[in-house]
C-alpha cells in the first residue's frame, strides 16, 4: 500500500509554491514528482501557501471555486469542483491597473461574485439558504495564474497551487440576488474592445447559487464556515482567455452591471 505524503513534504510543497507566486516563476508539476499526491494532500499543500501569505501580512478576504464547468471536470477527470483562498493582496477595484509582471501566465474570467452579508456554514446548505445569507452580488474578473509550467495541471496540481488564484477585480455595482434570475443571467466578456466571449450563469454547476452551495457544503464538513463579509468567487461562466500588459478588459452582466480592468 502506498504511502501518504508526510507533513514534511506537505510543508515542502506549500513553501516551494509559496515562493514560485512571490516570485512569480513556474514551477515543474507536483503530480510529476509526487504521482500519488490525492486530492485531500494538495488542499494541505495549499493551506501551507495560505498560511505563507498570512504570515507575510495578507488576511484572508474571501474563497474561489474552480471547475465548476462541464468541460473543465472532463479535461481534469474529475466530477467535483475545487476552492481556493482569496487574498487581501489579490484584491482590486473597478478600472484598478494590474501589473502584469506580477503573474506567470494570467488567464481571465468572467464570474459573479457573491458578498455573504451573514455567515453561512454546512452541510445542509441549499440554494435559499444562499441567498439568504447573501447581502448582494457583483460582476467580477477573477485573474487565475499557475505557477505550473505551462499550465501542464492535474486536479492536484491547480489545488495545491490555490486553485490557481491570483487577483480578482469587483465591478461598478452591487445589487441584490434575489431579484435576478442567476441561471439565466447573460455575460459579454471583451477584450480590447472585441467580443470574446459570451455565457450565463447556468455555466457554473447549472446556477451559481449551487456553486456557493457546494462550497459552504464541503467547507462545512471540514469544520469551516464562510464568513459574512466574504467575496465568494462562483465559478467561470464563459471561456478563460489569456491575459498580456496592455490588455483591458471588459465584462457586462446583466440586470447586475460591469467591470473592467487594465493591464500594464
Amino acid at each position: 500500500m502506498a504511502m501518504g505524503l508526510d507533513q514534511k513534504k506537505i510543508t515542502a510543497l506549500g513553501d516551494e509554491l509559496y515562493e514560485a507566486w512571490r516570485d512569480a516563476r513556474q514551477i515543474a508539476p507536483v503530480t510529476e514528482r509526487e504521482p500519488d499526491i490525492t486530492i485531500d494532500e494538495a488542499y494541505r499543500v495549499q493551506l501551507r501557501t495560505i498560511e505563507r501569505r498570512v504570515e507575510a501580512g495578507e488576511h484572508i478576504v474571501g474563497k474561489k471555486i474552480g471547475i465548476t464547468a462541464k468541460a473543465v471536470m472532463q479535461m481534469l477527470k474529475v466530477e467535483q469542483p475545487d476552492f481556493g483562498h482569496l487574498l487581501s493582496g489579490m484584491t482590486y477595484n473597478e478600472g484598478e491597473p494590474l501589473d502584469a509582471k506580477r503573474f506567470c501566465q494570467p488567464r481571465g474570467e468572467g464570474e459573479i461574485a457573491f458578498i455573504l452579508g451573514k455567515d453561512l456554514a454546512g452541510p445542509g446548505i441549499k440554494g435559499p439558504d444562499v441567498l439568504a445569507a447573501t447581502e448582494c452580488i457583483m460582476p467580477a474578473f477573477e485573474i487565475v495564474d499557475s505557477r505550473v509550467t505551462d499550465w501542464k495541471i492535474k486536479i492536484q496540481d491547480t489545488v495545491a497551487d490555490n486553485a490557481s488564484a491570483a487577483a480578482f477585480v469587483l465591478g461598478d455595482a452591487a445589487v441584490s440576488a434575489r431579484g435576478i434570475d442567476l441561471a439565466t443571467c447573460g455575460m459579454v466578456l471583451e477584450k480590447n474592445g472585441e467580443i470574446i466571449g459570451t455565457g450565463a450563469g447556468a455555466a457554473s454547476l447549472g446556477n451559481p447559487v449551487n456553486a456557493v452551495a457546494w462550497l459552504a457544503n464541503t467547507l462545512g464538513h471540514l469544520g469551516i464556515a464562510l464568513k459574512a463579509g466574504e467575496v465568494i468567487l462562483s465559478g467561470s461562466l464563459s471561456i478563460m482567455f489569456p491575459i498580456q500588459a496592455g490588455d483591458v478588459l471588459r465584462m457586462s452582466l446583466n440586470g447586475v452591471g460591469n467591470v473592467s480592468c487594465r493591464f500594464t
